[in-house]
């Protein structure tokens, strides 16, 4: 089944999401590679693509995982998450209707 991973910024997270941003796309790639992932990105700070110094607020990832028990540990063990970026994660099941 698909997941919501729902996540929100500490304040003046960049710093530590630069940091952390090797290991963070490390796990993503794996997902992808498993064909698992659906999409991926960040919540900018600002309304641009490249927000820059305004960083960031959080982030949404939708993969599918066996059950919301395995999808919350992947969450739980997110490099940002160790790294103190995150202030907030909310994972819950996601049904795809479009496209």
């Amino acid at each position: 089944m698909l997941y919501a991973i729902i996540s929100e910024d500490v304040s003046n997270s960049l710093e530590r999401r630069l940091a952390a941003r090797p290991d963070h796309l490390s796990r993503l790639e794996t997902l992808r590679d498993e064909g698992r992932l659906v999409l991926v990105g960040p919540h900018p700070a600002i309304d641009s693509e490249d927000p820059g110094e305004a960083g960031f607020t959080g982030s949404l990832v939708v993969a599918e995982f066996a059950n919301l028990k395995e999808a919350q540990a992947w969450a739980d063990a997110d490099p940002y998450m160790i790294a103190g970026v995150y202030a907030r994660v909310t994972v819950k099941p996601f049904k795809k209707v479009m496209p």
